[in-house]
């Protein structure tokens, strides 16, 4: 594989960023994997369905990759450092998957050596694109807003209790975007009544949307983490196309108020 994502370059203000929409992985890296991580299972299934309708809708830039986020995790940073600290978390190049079992076969985890070169070949790439995107639209609108759209399970014990909220967005805290677009956001999903949602709950954003967000600069970020139960079977990995609509209705109303 020589190219490690793909890039839509659009005409409005606003990327959307899907960091864990690629479920390859190599098969040097499959062949020292346990079984059930060759499948590839935390992949956030399906986003790239339900996002890229939406984007050509509105004249959206999307970029998504190609690999696993199990060959490298392009939402942490490159230099390893966790997201929330004290809390039990998957890594940059994680051993453990969101059931806390072992990724790979024991004695052939990645090396350091190996780590960095998946930062060199993924990463980077990655990164280096989504910069020069933001750069191009700020420079041509005066402003941007950046949508990191994510999904997982609805229950993973070990990154929270009980069952997750519908809709989760993170702004980390407020501040990778401004407070009108944050109570604006929130107003949308207020007003409807078929999902539950939270802001600045379990995921307060990942590194996209902290390093990324500078409102003072003229570049907002949110992220979008999506419950999964609402648009796919979470056993099978099927697409179930009578739930996906309804949900693209709710995030076509959200992203619409990033370009207006």
């Amino acid at each position: 594989m020589t190219a490690t994502y793909t890039l839509h370059r659009g005409t409005a203000p606003l990327l959307i960023s899907l960091p864990h929409d690629g479920s390859h992985i190599p098969d040097d890296i499959v062949a020292r994997m346990q079984p059930n991580a060759q499948r590839s299972v935390d992949t956030d299934w399906h986003v790239g369905r339900l996002y890229e309708p939406l984007a050509k809708a509105l004249g959206a830039s999307v970029i998504r990759p190609m690999a696993s986020r199990y060959v490298v995790d392009l939402n942490r940073p490159a230099d390893g450092q966790a997201l929330y600290p004290g809390k039990r978390e998957t890594g940059l190049v994680s051993t453990i998957g969101f059931d806390g079992e072992p990724l790979y076969l024991d004695g052939d985890e990645p090396t350091v050596e190996e780590i960095q070169r998946r930062v060199n070949v993924y990463w980077r790439p990655y990164h280096d694109a989504l910069s020069q995107e933001l750069e191009r639209l700020r420079a041509e609108h005066g402003r941007v807003v950046l949508w990191d759209g994510h999904s997982i399970r609805s229950q993973v014990p070990m990154l929270f209790e009980g069952q997750l909220p519908d809709f989760n967005l993170g702004t980390a805290g407020g501040t990778s975007c401004s407070a009108a677009l944050q109570e604006q956001l929130k107003e949308a999903l207020g007003g409807q009544s078929r999902y539950s949602f939270v802001v600045n709950g379990r995921f307060k954003g990942g590194y996209i949307t902290r390093h990324y967000g500078r409102p003072a600069e003229g570049v907002q970020a949110v992220q979008l983490e999506l419950s999964q139960l609402n648009y796919m079977d979470e056993d099978s990995f099927a697409y179930v196309d009578d739930r996906a609509v309804h949900v693209q209705e709710t995030i076509a109303r959200l992203l619409a108020l990033c370009v207006v």
